[in-house]
C-alpha cells in the first residue's frame, strides 16, 4: 500500500482514538505527511521487513515498530530501525 495513504489512514484512524503504526520506507513522503507512529526501514520497496526467508530479521523489525506504542514522545514518532540485512 501507497506509504502516503497509509498516513492518512492513520491518522483519520487516530482521530476516533484508535491507536496504529506503521512501517515505511519512504523517509520524505512520511516526514510530510507526518503518520502518528511509524519505523522507517532501510529496504527496497516491496521489502519493508527485509530479506525473503529471515523470520529473525523479520520479527525484530515487527517488534520495533509495536514498541512505538509505548513510545513516551508525542506523535507524530518517526524512528528509524536499528535493523540492518546482513551481506
Amino acid at each position: 500500500m501507497c506509504n502516503q495513504s497509509v498516513g492518512l489512514i492513520q491518522r483519520a484512524i487516530e482521530e476516533v482514538g484508535i491507536s496504529t503504526v506503521s512501517i515505511t520506507l519512504l523517509e520524505d513522503i512520511t516526514k510530510k505527511v507526518k503518520p502518528p507512529r511509524a519505523l522507517l526501514v532501510p529496504y527496497n520497496l516491496g521489502y519493508p521487513l527485509g530479506e525473503p526467508n529471515n523470520p529473525v530479521l523479520q520479527h525484530a523489525i515487527i517488534a520495533e515498530t509495536l514498541a512505538l506504542f509505548e513510545c513516551d514522545d508525542e506523535p507524530p514518532i518517526l524512528k528509524v530501525s536499528q535493523q540492518r540485512e546482513e551481506k
